[in-house]
């Protein structure tokens, strides 16, 4: 007899520890994403983006594999990855960062949590860095070694997770200060949990460190954010799109540089010491880019979901760029997208014509991100006008 939960899945991709409790939960469909399945689907798209905005969510995103790099070379090597000075990181810190390659292109765009002296984790985004970190590691002379842990994290995310991780751990973990770490244990389960998070709101993440224990911790934090309106959810296309929040392979890539992004605050050239793609960023930095990523804000009917292609756009006769990430948001009850378009077509208020899977339309770069662009609501918890629900 066929199981409620047997989709077809094989034994060659992983399941989380979270798994079968995400099924009991209501997740209605996955995805794959570092050779794991993640939870995509809790039934509308628009209902989760609202619970995550006004109430809270909880993401199995145990896919967020971990790099361990541990030994005395242990920020020595950290830093030969990256090209962001980690230089005054402290233990207990975590920071966005980029893994470039030799010519300036994005591998991964990780946040980095420093546990130890000489103790790191790299949260990956969906791309083998544990096989690109131990290669590195065999020809650098350093003293590392690069393992990945029994490590799985879910977030919790939204403006009542505050409240929740207060009913779960105490008042002390309000001190937990954002794009900060702490050790700590729950009913015996060991965690690290950190101010972080994918999607521009309050948020935590929970770091299990037993995957035997998922079931537990799942059933455990649904429990305590049930009376806060906690609900299942999968992490928010239309969230991360209005805080103009990357997705690896979709915004970009390995043929995507730092400063096309805009972000040069995550590369220090200039620093004493040695990175990866170093010599590269230098040049891009001096010579400047061709392209660059832009908002958009697409004219038309309101999209009846994500992009699932990279739309041509067309300026002026001629091809100038795609766009990588689309939405329509139903709170600025606009269609936003983020795009990659030549520097010509790039300056606010151009107007570009993109092929949508619906036909041609028309669309004008603004700026992003397109919601609370400092990102006072993750970094400072701030409260926000009510929003409608779906």
């Amino acid at each position: 007899m066929t199981q409620p939960h047997d989709f077809g899945f094989g034994t060659q991709i992983r399941k989380s520890p979270y798994f079968d409790a995400t099924v009991r939960w209501g997740a209605k469909g996955f995805s794959v994403y570092n050779h794991m399945y993640i939870p995509r689907d809790f039934g509308d798209p628009e209902q989760n983006f609202w619970n995550l905005v006004n109430d809270a969510i909880l993401c199995d995103v145990g896919v967020e594999r971990q790099v361990e790099i541990t030994g005395p070379d242990a920020a020595k090597f950290t830093q030969m990855l990256t090209p962001r000075d980690l230089s005054t990181m402290a233990v207990g810190q975590c920071k966005y960062v980029l893994i470039t390659n030799g010519e300036g292109g994005i591998l991964n765009d990780p946040i980095c949590l420093r546990l130890g002296e000489n103790h790191f984790w790299l949260s990956l985004a969906d791309s083998d860095i544990m096989l690109w970190a131990q290669g590195v590691a065999v020809h650098s002379g350093l003293d590392v070694t690069i393992s990945e842990p029994d490590v799985s994290p879910l977030q919790l995310q939204g403006p009542k997770s505050g409240e929740i991780m207060r009913a779960l751990f105490g008042d002390e973990i309000m001190d937990l200060r954002y794009y900060w770490l702490r050790e700590v244990d729950l009913d015996g389960i060991p965690l690290i949990v950190s101010r972080t998070g994918w999607s521009s709101e309050l948020g935590y993440e929970l770091y299990l460190r037993d995957g035997s224990r998922g079931d537990a911790l799942w059933e455990r934090i649904m429990t305590a954010g049930l009376p806060f309106g906690l609900k299942p959810g999968h992490t928010s296309t239309i969230r991360r799109i209005e805080g103009g929040m990357l997705s690896y392979h979709a915004d970009a890539d390995i043929t995507t540089n730092p400063f096309e992004l805009g972000m040069d605050r995550l590369v220090n050239v200039d620093m004493e010491a040695e990175f990866i793609g170093k010599f590269a960023l230098q040049r891009i930095r001096d010579n400047g880019v061709a392209r660059k990523q832009v908002g958009l804000i697409i004219d038309g009917e309101p999209m009846t979901g994500p992009n699932t292609a990279f739309w041509t756009i067309n300026h002026e006769g001629e091809t100038v760029g795609k766009v990588t990430s689309a939405v329509y948001s139903p709170r600025l009850k606009k269609n936003i997208a983020l795009a990659m378009v030549a520097v010509e077509a790039a300056e606010l208020g151009t107007e570009l014509n993109i092929m949508t899977y619906s036909g041609e339309t028309t669309a004008t770069v603004v700026e992003k991100p397109f919601f609370d662009p400092r990102k006072q609501l993750a970094a400072t918890g701030a409260t926000k006008p009510a929003q409608a629900t779906a």
